[in-house]
């Protein structure tokens, strides 16, 4: 620490500079429409949506393959056709946050694994795993809390805003290391990104969450599922074993604030559940 102290103004001066670039670098973006959950953060993206829907869909592909090679992909036909279903029933409501999202090349497939797990990548290829309607029992409601969820990172960009964060992050470390070795100050990149990380990463990880939560359950009550289905789901995640999240040191809210959150917006859009169950 007395190093970092005594370090030269001209370093300070380098790495200001430095993250001046990088910031000049970004384009703020709003990915989505508020909805009636409001979330209208602006996100900072220093990569293009074309080269992260082109490199997920490829993934996405392989990973297809490899599950289909394995004979895991959609080897039980009740669980991928509701799958299916509720996947359809939500993707036709991602209008309300993102008229573009009607063109995408949307998927869904159901991996035979024991664990509990599901994603959207990025541009909307859909994977469930069967474990997580296995051993959570899941109803319609809460599997479409799930997928509902993992759709809202899909819109809200998650994937290319941490990209572009870390891409950030591994400049201004890499600069910190070149420039402090001049001065004989060893290891300065490797604490600076340990900083950002903690005072700049983090938090917005756990602000992706929190919106994925939100617009998850505007969009299950748009498609009629009972959005308070949300709550239970994460009940039944909690129950599942393992330690809560260090609440300021974690990529997720704690389950207090989870819970909390997602019982207030689940009320908030009840009257969008009530006008879909009205038309179905």
């Amino acid at each position: 620490m007395s190093k970092i102290k005594r370090m030269p103004v001209r370093f300070k001066h380098a790495l200001l500079v430095a993250a001046v670039a990088m910031l000049g670098a970004c384009q703020s973006v709003q990915t989505t429409q508020g909805g009636v959950v409001g979330v209208n953060r602006t996100q900072r993206m220093a990569v293009s949506s074309a080269e992260i829907d082109q490199a997920s869909a490829q993934q996405y592909a392989q990973q297809m393959a490899e599950e289909s090679a394995k004979g895991t992909l959609n080897r039980n036909p009740a669980q991928y056709a509701r799958v299916r279903a509720i996947s359809a029933r939500l993707i036709r409501e991602t209008i309300a946050f993102r008229p573009d999202a009607a063109q995408w090349a949307w998927e869904a497939n159901v991996i035979s694994s024991p664990e509990v797990n599901a994603w959207c990548m990025p541009g909307g290829k859909i994977a469930v795993y069967s474990g997580l309607i296995d051993k959570l029992q899941v109803t319609d409601d809460e599997l479409a809390a799930v997928i509902g969820h993992e759709i809202a990172h899909a819109l809200r960009e998650h994937a290319r805003e941490r990209i572009s964060r870390q891409m950030g992050t591994g400049i201004l470390a890499s600069i910190a290391d070149i420039v402090g070795a001049q001065y004989g100050v060893q290891g300065v990149g490797q604490i600076a990104s340990a900083g950002l990380d903690v005072s700049m990463n983090l938090p917005h990880s756990r602000d992706q969450e929190t919106e994925a939560d939100r617009i998850g359950v505007e969009l299950a009550a748009r498609a009629g599922y009972n959005p308070h289905a949300a709550v239970t789901l994460w009940q039944k995640m909690g129950s599942t074993g393992g330690n809560a999240p260090v609440r300021w040191l974690s990529t997720h809210p704690s389950q207090e604030d989870r819970l909390r959150d997602l019982t207030h917006y689940s009320q908030v859009v009840m009257p969008l559940y009530e006008q879909a169950r009205g038309r179905r």
